[in-house]
């Protein structure tokens, strides 16, 4: 008997990010419909997997935060840039 499996890995932020759309009544297909592009694009933007500013910024309104707040692997410390400036 062959099985086909799927590999299917949680992405914790990402599902926490859904979670807290979903409580303030929103949802990535809701964020894309507001910014007319895919909802895979959102999608892919909130797993980590394609970088997007727009989108980024579109997801943190969403759920009341900043960009760097809600993905800080993707933005450097403020501290650390400020430093590096002088």
């Amino acid at each position: 008997m062959v099985t086909a499996s799927m590999s299917h890995t949680v992405n914790p932020a990402h599902e926490r990010l859904k979670m807290e759309l979903r409580l303030r009544g929103k949802s990535i297909a809701s964020v894309a419909r507001e910014l007319e592009v895919l909802r895979s694009t959102v999608t892919l933007v909130s797993q980590g997997l394609r970088r997007s500013s727009k989108i980024e910024k579109a997801l943190a309104d969403a759920v009341e935060t900043t960009p760097a707040e809600l993905f800080p692997d993707r933005y450097a410390p403020e501290e650390d840039s400020a430093a590096n400036n002088t």
